[in-house]
């Protein structure tokens, strides 16, 4: 093979960015091929040196987005300390972070932390010792380490704030504004969200300064992803998801409830009917978070029973199906959860049980993505007499959902298909 054709098969459309050679070969060694448009519409204004807000579902390529234009500026002027600050809202989402800054750095020399509550902070402090460019990490175990005096961060060029709508969700706006204190006046902030409440709004304001803004998203669901509602009396519940769990097309599934004894207790029943099943929540330690999380990224486990804690920032590829359980607690989580699936323009299916209590989360649920959900009864599982009424929300371009498991459905030929099977993507 001649050298130009080699050079060839080697390009991708990152090339254009005119990124250092080690980060070009990180990216190709991730399988990443062309940029997703998060990636495309922030990367050149990152790498200038803008302030930049993107606003784009979770699952759209955000962590590459500001993780290229950061390494690019510590590999073009190699110098000790903690250079860049990435603060994210959960130590699921942090160590997904921290694991694709690795990947993309693979081939340079730069080293990032992972800090967050739960585990040892003697490790932590032991680790940043022994030196670190990047930081990445949750809100409070940082202003914890900043006020003993172990991280220093008079020497960051960049901050990156992710999934600040969850950080603001989980009150972490006072520890955040507490950290930026201790940051150098002059420096990069980038700022990544999914909404943007007015708290959020404000602190956009104070951070940013003349940003390059980028919006991508609407508060409707990606279009890769077939939604619906099934509705289904309360104590029909279990015996619907087991029918949903055993169709022949959900091949893995993320189940939503809404207690950490909940989701306990359901990953136990179906460990019990025989599925690989696995229970994530709060309650439990950091060592059986990973342990769960790595089980359900290599398929030890089909099923993740999980609450809130896992809807966002968890990027798991190729998840068919997302069910809530349990309705969540806010509409914005509904995105949020379905979009757990889906994910990196690949098809997923998202099914919601709804009984007759849930009727106010429906209505606010729909007034907030300008759509109906599609309804789909399945046979057998009626809901509570109290159903949710049929929706007035604004009609808008939405696509039909699948119904689950699709028992007394359409014929499996003729159901409604989510556009784009995609390529590769950075995550």
């Amino acid at each position: 093979m001649s050298s130009s054709v080699a050079v060839a098969v080697a390009s991708t459309g990152f090339d254009h960015f005119g990124l250092h050679e080690a980060l070009s070969r990180g990216i190709r060694a991730a399988g990443f091929t062309e940029p997703r448009p998060i990636q495309h519409e922030t990367i050149p204004a990152g790498l200038a040196g803008r302030n930049v807000l993107g606003l784009a579902h979770t699952g759209t390529g955000k962590t590459a987005a500001f993780a290229l234009p950061l390494l690019q500026r510590l590999l073009k002027n190699r110098r000790k300390g903690v250079r860049a600050l990435i603060l994210a809202p959960t130590r699921e989402l942090a160590t997904q972070i921290a694991e694709e800054v690795r990947t993309l750095a693979k081939f340079t020399s730069v080293k990032a932390v992972t800090i967050f509550g739960g585990v040892s902070m003697g490790k932590q402090a032991e680790a940043l010792r022994h030196g670190a460019e990047i930081v990445v990490g949750c809100p409070g175990r940082i202003l914890d380490l900043i006020q003993q005096g172990v991280l220093r961060l008079a020497e960051v060029e960049t901050l990156v704030l992710d999934e600040a709508d969850h950080m603001f969700d989980m009150g972490f706006l006072p520890d955040i504004r507490k950290i930026l204190k201790t940051l150098p006046a002059t420096r990069q902030n980038l700022l990544f969200s999914a909404t943007m409440p007015k708290e959020v709004r404000y602190l956009a304001n104070d951070l940013l300064t003349d940003p390059h803004v980028v919006e991508l998203n609407d508060t409707a669901p990606a279009a890769t992803i077939a939604h619906a509602l099934v509705e289904v009396a309360e104590a029909r519940k279990r015996d619907l998801l087991e029918q949903v769990l055993t169709g022949g097309d959900c091949a893995s599934a993320i189940v939503f409830t809404r207690t950490k004894y909940r989701a306990k207790r359901l990953a136990e029943q179906l460990t019990k009917a025989g599925h690989r099943a696995v229970g994530l929540q709060g309650n439990m330690s950091q060592a059986q978070r990973d342990r769960a999380m790595s089980g359900f990224r290599t398929r030890r486990y089909d099923i993740l029973v999980a609450t809130d804690i896992a809807a966002r920032g968890i990027d798991v590829s190729n998840v068919s199906y997302v069910i809530n359980f349990d309705v969540p607690s806010t509409p914005e989580a509904y995105t949020h959860r379905i979009g757990r699936t889906g994910r990196a323009e690949q098809e997923g299916v998202a099914c919601t049980f709804v009984t007759g209590s849930d009727y106010d989360w429906v209505r606010a649920t729909e007034r907030m993505i300008g759509a109906p959900i599609p309804r789909r009864q399945v046979e057998g599982f009626e809901a509570d007499p109290e159903r949710p009424e049929p929706s007035k929300a604004p009609r808008r371009n939405s696509r039909a959902g699948r119904p689950a498991g699709q028992p007394g459905g359409q014929p499996r030929a003729n159901r409604p298909r989510p556009a784009g099977r995609g390529r590769r993507h950075s995550g």
